[in-house]
């Protein structure tokens, strides 16, 4: 439980940390995901790069009918934010429930979905908000969808040198309602099954749907078929039970000592029906 010996630097601008990082340094954010992987040496970097004390990434701002949060914004501040809370519910509902208070208050927004773990409740979030991602390099800057950005466990599409700047989300309108629920691995906190939802509701029908998935893949997905499935419908029960029987259709399954495949996509039906049905008794 000893990480190898490396090299520690908080530079103290974004500018200097990505002139090291792009020299093959390791970005460190709150550490939450990072430092235990070191001390199991499943991760060996020679050179971290601490950008937690860099406040040029630490903010959370609306601008242009969206909510920006920079990449150290810890999952505490990011769940008690009333701007948060109240324009973009679902990201706050998510980041109260990641971890334990220890991780809430040291592990941050960008760390995160940086680490791109299989069973984190964020990318969930990020699917059914239809996030974007702000990737900044020494010398380059360019914006990622989520849909782009989960390629695989622990593969994101940053490339050498890059970090997550800043999430971006969606503030929602009075006639959207929103919903996280998981399975909670109760060691852990992480999600054996996660399903967040965002749902438009006018005149008695569903305008639209937005459901992402997290813990049953190898990365967190969009389930586009229940999507498809509540358009035009009004909601009801049996609606709903319809369109979620199909969320993890064609997909392959984890399986591991919290649940195997099979049970993980019974689970995933179970909590996209109670998800979908929560947020819909949100809507306006």
């Amino acid at each position: 439980m000893i990480p190898q010996t490396f090299e520690y630097t908080a530079p103290k601008t974004l500018e200097e940390a990505l002139q090291i990082i792009a020299g093959g340094g390791k970005p460190l954010s709150g550490g939450m995901s990072l430092i235990p992987m070191m001390k199991l040496r499943l991760a060996a970097p020679d050179h971290l790069v601490d950008l937690g004390r860099l406040k040029d990434l630490h903010y959370i701002r609306e601008e242009g009918g969206a909510l920006h949060i920079g990449a150290t914004t810890t999952h505490q501040d990011v769940a008690s934010s009333a701007l948060v809370r109240g324009k973009c519910p679902l990201l706050a509902q998510t980041a109260g429930g990641v971890g334990d208070p220890q991780v809430r208050n040291r592990g941050t927004i960008g760390g995160s979905v940086a680490h791109a773990d299989p069973s984190a409740d964020y990318p969930a979030a990020m699917q059914a908000l239809e996030a974007k991602f702000v990737l900044k390099g020494a010398k380059s800057e360019r914006t990622v969808a989520a849909a782009d950005f989960f390629l695989d466990t622990f593969l994101t599409a940053l490339e050498p040198g890059e970090i997550v700047r800043e999430v971006i989300v969606p503030v929602e309108d009075g006639s959207t309602g929103t919903h996280y629920e998981k399975v909670v691995q109760k060691a852990s906190g992480f999600a054996v099954v996660g399903i967040a939802v965002r749902i438009s509701r006018k005149a008695g029908k569903i305008v639209w749907a937005r459901v992402g998935v997290t813990g049953l893949a190898n990365h967190a997905y969009r389930a586009t078929a229940v999507e498809k499935g509540l358009a035009g419908t009004s909601g009801g029960a049996t609606e709903v039970q319809n369109a979620a029987a199909v969320v993890a259709d064609g997909i392959e399954a984890n399986s591991d000592l919290h649940a195997s495949a099979e049970y993980r996509k019974h689970l995933a039906v179970v909590h996209t029906i109670r998800a979908l049905l929560a947020a819909l008794a949100r809507t306006a």
